[in-house]
C-alpha cells in the first residue's frame, strides 16, 4: 500500500506524520520526495547508505552540421532554445529534457549530454527502508529527482510512505500519482486551512481517496471541521499540541519510538487509513 502524505504549506507537520507512520509499521519504506529540503533522514538516521546520481539530458549543438533552420527553436514549447548569432543556444534551467529538438533536427545536429540534477540516497533505519531524493542547489525542477526516488523506493514492503513536497504544484502531483491513499496534514489556523483547501482540491481532481490529520490541535477549528463534513473527508487523527512532542522533534527523535501514547496514535492512524482505503 502506497500512502502519500501532503500538506498545503510547510511547517504543518507533514514529515513528523510521515516518519512516525513509517516507524510505527514493520516492513515499511519511507520515500522523501521533498527533495529541496529532505529532512526525514534527520529523524530516521539511516545507516548503510549508498548514493546514486540523478541526471537529465540537455541538448548540445554541432555548429558544423547546423544550417540555422530554427525548427528546434520553434518546436520548444518551454522556450528553452533561442537562435543567437546564427546558432542555437539552450537555457538548461528551463529545459524539460523532452528530446524533441534532437528528434526533429533534419541534419542530426543535436545530441544530448547528461546534466546532474541531484541524487538518491538509500539506507535502512531498523525495519524501515529509507529512500531520500536530494536536489542540487540551484536546479529549477524537482520532478526528475522525485521520479528517481520513487523508482528506487519501489518494492514489496507492506507499507510505502511518500513524504511529499509542500504545496500543490507539479512536484506534488508527481509524488502522489501512483499513491493508493493520501493523508492531508493541516493545522487549525486560517492560513493552514486556506492552503489545505488547495491540496484537497488537487487530490480530488486526481481521483485519490484522502483523509485528514490535524496537527498541533488544542480545540476544534470550526471552518476545517465544516469543510471536511461537507466534502465527506474523514478526520483520521488529531495530534495534540504537546510540549514533549516539540522537544522530541527538536532533538531529532521519532516520537513514536520514545512515547507510547504517540506510538498508539500512529498505529491507530495506520488502521484507519487501511479501513478507508479498502472502501
Amino acid at each position: 500500500m502506497r500512502v502519500a502524505v501532503l500538506s498545503g504549506k510547510g511547517g504543518t507537520g507533514k514529515t513528523f506524520v510521515s516518519v512516525n507512520l513509517a516507524a510505527a509499521t514493520r516492513n515499511a519504506v519511507y520515500i522523501d520526495c521533498d527533495v529541496e529540503e529532505p529532512n526525514g533522514r534527520l529523524f530516521l538516521k539511516p545507516t548503510h547508505t549508498n548514493e546514486s546520481p540523478v541526471y537529465t539530458l540537455i541538448p548540445e549543438f554541432d555548429a558544423a552540421k547546423c544550417t540555422g533552420c530554427r525548427k528546434c527553436v520553434e518546436f520548444c514549447r518551454y522556450n528553452a532554445l533561442v537562435f543567437v548569432r546564427e546558432k542555437p543556444m539552450v537555457f538548461s534551467e528551463v529545459c524539460h529534457s523532452c528530446g524533441g529538438c534532437a528528434l526533429l533536427c533534419p541534419k542530426d545536429a543535436v545530441s544530448e549530454k547528461p546534466h546532474s540534477v541531484g541524487a538518491v540516497e538509500e539506507g535502512t533505519a531498523g525495519s524501515v527502508r529509507v529512500v531520500t531524493g536530494i536536489m542540487n542547489t540551484g536546479e529549477v525542477s524537482a520532478v526528475p529527482v522525485i521520479k528517481a526516488a520513487l523508482r528506487a523506493g519501489a518494492g514489496v514492503e507492506e507499507l510505502t510512505v511518500i513524504d511529499c513536497p509542500p504545496g500543490s504544484g507539479c512536484p506534488v502531483m508527481e509524488s502522489v500519482m501512483n499513491a493508493d491513499y493520501c493523508i492531508l496534514v493541516t493545522e487549525p489556523t486560517a492560513f493552514g486551512f486556506h492552503n489545505f483547501q488547495m491540496v484537497h482540491k488537487l487530490v480530488t481532481l486526481l481521483g485519490k481517496p484522502c483523509g485528514v490529520v490535524v496537527n498541533k490541535t488544542e480545540e476544534a477549528y470550526a471552518p476545517l471541521e465544516e469543510f471536511c463534513a461537507a466534502h465527506r473527508t474523514p478526520i483520521l487523527l488529531r495530534i495534540p499540541y504537546r510540549e514533549n512532542l516539540a522537544k522530541l522533534g527538536a532533538a531529532g527523535q521519532i516520537a513514536a519510538e520514545q512515547d507510547e501514547e504517540t506510538a498508539s496514535l500512529f498505529r491507530d492512524l495506520l488502521t484507519a487509513v487501511q479501513k478507508e482505503a479498502a472502501r
